[in-house]
């Protein structure tokens, strides 16, 4: 019994005018509606000029031949799946038929089992054509999905950015009107953790790629904002950034923005005196396929003791993020000055 509901329109282009009425009386009987081409030309305007489900193509024509034909009907704008009908002996033909577009082919023979084996050929062909249609409207609809989705969450990094910087404001406004210098500072901080996050947002709605980041671009852009907050003048530390192209997660990048901005921010406190200068470097470098390293230094003093200084609260939160990346900051004794280090997979 056919799955294939409703009339199905048939052309079957053959020179053999016997054999075309035997299919027209066969088929017909199983709700085909057949209309026969005596050529391959006259077929191929019959199909540019009306609607067919399906096309069953003769391989031994006047003219040109069925391999000559079928090019031109797969050329058309919406053909129909073709079915190859060809001798017994003639593989060779079939395989080239087949390599050409056509859906499947059919050995020819005037007996009834060749409108049976025909008639299961056409009904493959159309099931087949109708699943990959079906996948194809399945396939836009999840591009449709995927694409709102898109758009949505864009608007939400939009949003979110907007909101942090709007809470980066309040804060500016509040140290403002604060006399305190340790709750400045301390308020200064907190500023430019919430900016290396609103960043990441602010990168995101701009990007085509809603899952990774730009590190490099990301870094970037967190550097000049960092160099802001540090000053133009000829006594402050210069920030210099040596990145190399790669992209991370959005989480990766929140964490490692906050790391960065933790270990620079330091480095302006603690490295050199005031009017002094001198550098302080960022270096993103691939360590291999799957593993990169974060690396923040300058040529200041060094830690002394061993540990950071300050109130500790960076510390923690430096921990906590690389802790989010699976890994831990590790300074080098060796270097002159203060060198952070932190390797993460990517």
């Amino acid at each position: 019994m056919s799955d294939i509901p409703g009339t199905i329109r048939l052309l079957y282009i053959d020179d053999d005018r016997g054999l075309s009425r035997l299919v027209e009386k066969e088929l017909g009987r199983h709700g085909y509606a057949v209309t026969c081409a005596s050529d391959g030309d006259a077929g191929l305007e019959m199909l540019q000029a009306g609607v067919y489900d399906v096309c069953a193509l003769d391989h031994y024509m006047p003219a040109r031949d069925g391999l000559d034909i079928l090019p031109d009907i797969m050329a058309l704008p919406e053909p129909p799946p073709v079915v190859y009908v060809t001798g017994a002996q003639e593989g060779r033909i079939a395989v080239a038929a087949l390599r050409a577009g056509a859906a499947d082919y059919v050995i020819k023979d005037v007996s009834e089992d060749f409108t049976s084996l025909l008639r299961s050929a056409l009904e493959d062909a159309l099931l087949r054509r109708r699943l990959e249609r079906e996948n194809e409207a399945a396939q836009e609809e999840i591009r449709l999905a995927r694409d709102r989705a898109e758009a949505m969450l864009r608007e939400v990094n939009h949003r979110v950015g907007n909101s942090l910087q709007l809470v980066s404001s309040f804060m500016s406004l509040q140290m403002r009107h604060v006399s305190d210098q340790g709750a400045k500072d301390a308020l200064r901080e907190s500023q430019a953790r919430i900016e290396a996050v609103a960043h990441v947002h602010r990168r995101l709605y701009t990007s085509g790629d809603m899952s990774r980041v730009a590190m490099d671009e990301y870094l970037r852009g967190l550097m000049d904002e960092l160099s802001k907050s540090v000053g133009p003048d000829a006594g402050s530390p210069r920030l210099v950034l040596d990145a190399e192209p790669m992209s991370v997660t959005t989480d990766q990048a929140v964490s490692l923005g906050v790391v960065v901005t933790e270990l620079v921010t330091n480095a302006v406190k603690y490295a050199y005196a005031p009017g002094q200068g001198g550098e302080i470097r960022v270096h993103l470098k691939a360590d291999d396929d799957s593993r990169a390293i974060l690396t923040v230094e300058d040529d200041g003093p060094g830690l002394g003791d061993g540990s950071p200084k300050g109130t500790g609260l960076g510390g923690k939160i430096i921990s906590a993020m690389a802790s989010g990346l699976r890994s831990a900051v590790e300074f080098d004794p060796g270097h002159k000055g203060v060198r952070a280090r932190l390797a993460f997979d990517l």
